[in-house]
């Protein structure tokens, strides 16, 4: 289902369309880009990919919803920058009515009676991927109804996702399930009906709104388990290193091919069990991590920690990307390419964020609606298509 060729992916780029996207996201069937498993593994950036689109000439103002949810993507970054392992418990206000910290029996098998979120679970298990809508179904049916602390059932949705990235993932569940949003999420069966084009009816959801606070949990998720997460990391190969040549450090969350794409380095993808411990994938998302890494020449990959990979290349300069989960590595640290870098900081809200982020967008925006400048953007994107 998805490309791991990085021309098939840049081709994906040029196909958005950022105004039926902001009509049809919700639906099912609506216009998504695909792009979500490329961002996460860095193989895209959020900036590539809306400096991509501004340059066709859009104003920022028609794709305001678009623009928003790739900045939504940098909000969960800057604020897991600045929590830390925090954003691993509730980070607002403790989550209400957690009878349980495990997981619904009927989520993993996928036999909750919802027939779109069953066929969104049997989806997620079948390729990676699950749409955006159906997961904040998921997560309220398992915060708010089944009564479960978000935190082991987001760790799962994770581990068989693609697009896994933690920061979006949890923040993503504390906000449905109200530890770092205002209210809890909760969808009926109208809402589903209408967005996943079912009609069921007489179902546990098929409620009012009001309803839900006073409900139990649903008999379909009364049975609760752990569910078993371990990453198969492969066995370690031995490295065959250049001494004379810097090393260029990539790893679960950094697969730029472009990144110093013209210096001489030994490229080393590192798997850290470490991480995968804490962090755990399917098996699924590993070898789609080791096929996008295909797309860098001359890639090797070292299963161990940073700190035994260090002895054998510290004679010589270490690049690496930052990211919050590899703060522990040494050398030269490359900046992650920010949608707005001029933004930073925490901010208790989207809201918040996105205020400071419009600021530099309306200036910004001024240049693309010169027709030169937007002539000389088309040909410079041309070209850079052509070169790769």
């Amino acid at each position: 289902m998805f490309t791991t060729d990085y021309k098939e992916i840049l081709r994906l780029v040029d196909q958005i369309d950022p105004e039926r996207y902001g009509k049809t996201r919700n639906f099912v069937d609506g216009a998504v880009t695909s792009l979500s498993p490329y961002i996460a593994r860095g193989v895209l950036s959020t900036r590539q990919v809306a400096k991509a689109v501004l340059s066709i000439g859009y104003h920022p103002a028609r794709i305001e919803f678009f623009l928003k949810e790739l900045a939504w993507l940098d909000y969960f970054q800057q604020v897991w920058v600045y929590q830390g392992d925090q954003i691993n418990s509730d980070l607002k206000q403790p989550q209400d009515r957690v009878s349980n910290r495990q997981l619904a029996d009927s989520i993993l098998a996928h036999t909750t009676g919802i027939a779109a979120v069953d066929r969104a679970i049997q989806e997620l298990y079948d390729t990676g991927y699950m749409h955006n809508h159906a997961r904040m179904y998921v997560a309220s049916l398992c915060c708010n109804l089944a009564q479960s602390h978000w935190y082991k059932p987001a760790r799962w949705m994770y581990y068989h996702l693609l697009d896994a990235d933690w920061a979006s993932n949890a923040l993503s569940w504390q906000w449905v399930a109200g530890s770092f949003s205002s209210k809890k999420y909760y969808a009926n069966q109208e809402n589903i009906n209408r967005y996943f084009h079912t009609d069921q009816s007489d179902t546990f959801l098929d409620v009012s709104y009001d309803a839900f606070e006073q409900m139990g949990v649903p008999q379909a998720l009364e049975s609760i388990s752990d569910p078993v997460l371990t990453t198969p990391l492969p066995t370690a190969t031995e490295l065959l290193l250049n001494p004379g040549l810097p090393s260029c450090i990539y790893n679960f969350y950094n697969l730029d091919p472009e990144w110093l794409r013209d210096r001489k380095a030994n490229r080393i993808l590192l798997l850290e069990p470490a991480f995968f411990e804490k962090y755990p994938v399917c098996e699924r998302t590993l070898q789609f991590i080791r096929a996008l890494s295909d797309n860098i020449e001359d890639m090797q990959v070292f299963v161990g920690d940073f700190d035994a990979l260090y002895p054998r290349i510290c004679e010589n300069e270490i690049h690496y990307k930052e990211h919050p989960t590899n703060t522990h590595y040494k050398g030269e640290q490359h900046a992650r390419d920010w949608m707005f870098p001029e933004v930073k900081g925490y901010f208790p809200s989207f809201f918040a964020y996105w205020k400071k982020c419009e600021k530099v967008l309306a200036q910004a925006s001024i240049p693309f609606d010169n027709p030169l400048v937007k002539r000389l953007l088309r040909a410079s994107i041309l070209c850079y298509t052509v070169n790769l």
